[in-house]
């Protein structure tokens, strides 16, 4: 489950699995791969709380921290040919997505190959252009 207030919830056998993005997740550094214990008591349990009141006798057993690829303008994939080279056709920053979306894209970056443009799924909102003109295509279930 993604809510809608900012965190990510499944369960998985006899616990769950919960996460949550930093809001100054952008100025992590490249090898810091230490989590930071503090949002779980700070920022994820009120959040858990919130939604179900059965969440006030959590612990934590386990933590992890990673990196999610990710552009920073919207967090949303970068799909489509680049504007200054013909030649270049971009499917990245998927932020977990990939296999999800690949299908999709796959068929998408196949019609602008040949056909020079999208014949039956339209992923020109996705377009690099957006990126370089800085005009987000908001999700707001990213996780």
């Amino acid at each position: 489950m993604v809510c809608h207030s900012g965190f990510y919830l499944r369960p998985e056998h006899d616990h769950w699995i919960c996460a949550i993005v930093p809001i100054d997740d952008h100025k992590a550094e490249k090898d810091d791969f230490e989590p930071d214990l503090h949002l779980f008591e700070d920022s994820l349990w009120p959040k858990l709380y919130e939604r179900a009141p059965g969440f006030d006798a959590v612990k934590v057993l386990s933590a992890w921290a990673g990196h999610y690829a990710y552009n920073t303008l919207d967090q949303n994939a970068i799909i489509g040919r680049h504007p200054n080279w013909r030649n270049l056709f971009l499917m990245n920053g998927f932020s977990g997505h990939g296999l999800q979306q690949a299908p999709a894209v796959g068929r998408g970056i196949a019609e602008l190959v040949l056909h020079g443009t999208y014949q039956t799924i339209d992923l020109s909102d996705l377009d690099v252009d957006r990126i370089l003109n800085g005009k987000p295509f908001s999700e707001k279930a990213i996780v």
